[in-house]
């Protein structure tokens, strides 16, 4: 039996989750993004207990199959973000719909009907979180992380970077510098 959790995506999440089985006592197998493996069926005082002690650090059980579902793209697109290396790979589309097992176009509408957005703007808008990342913690150039996140140019990703924040790539890395130089000054004083 599998149980869902929305926002599980960090590590410590995970450990979170991990100490609440074991408190309860409810065994499981794994625990990865946003699922957890079930080895038994648990009581319905077993899993209100669990779902009142993870909404404490802010994640919730999901109860029906569209939000499962919603879920499991939301975990894809992270996963395809979060681990992108910019080896060639197939589209987001196919890539999506192979992981999940499901026609595109069928998860597409179901995404769009439940979260208000396409999945296409989904993708976007965490890829910029991605991009945002990089920048801040000086790891890569842009053209290293448009190459990264599959961009077809630095063009590319420094204009929709610019239409989601309102900012330039160069420009939002300045106030990051100009903030921690405020900050390093308000310490010295």
């Amino acid at each position: 039996m599998r149980l869902y959790i929305k926002y599980m995506i960090s590590l410590r999440c995970k450990m979170l989750v991990k100490e609440e089985l074991e408190r309860l006592e409810i065994p499981f197998g794994f625990i990865d993004q946003g699922v957890v493996e079930l080895l038994e069926e648990i009581s319905l005082n077993q899993r209100s207990q669990l779902k009142k002690n993870l909404l404490r650090f802010g994640l919730k059980c999901h109860e029906d199959k569209k939000s499962i579902l919603i879920e499991k793209i939301k975990n894809t697109i992270l996963e395809m973000i979060q681990y992108a290396d910019g080896s060639p790979k197939m589209n987001y589309s196919e890539y999506i719909s192979e992981k999940l097992n499901y026609d595109y176009t069928y998860l597409a509408n179901i995404f769009s009907e439940v979260k208000g957005i396409t999945i296409q703007q989904y993708i976007i808008l965490n890829k910029i979180e991605r991009v945002k990342e990089f920048l801040l913690h000086d790891e890569l150039n842009l053209t290293e992380i448009s190459y990264r996140l599959h961009y077809s140019s630095v063009a590319h990703l420094s204009g929709q970077f610019k239409k989601v924040t309102g900012l330039s790539p160069s420009f939002y890395k300045e106030q990051k510098q100009k903030r921690e130089e405020t900050k390093v000054m308000m310490e010295a004083i």
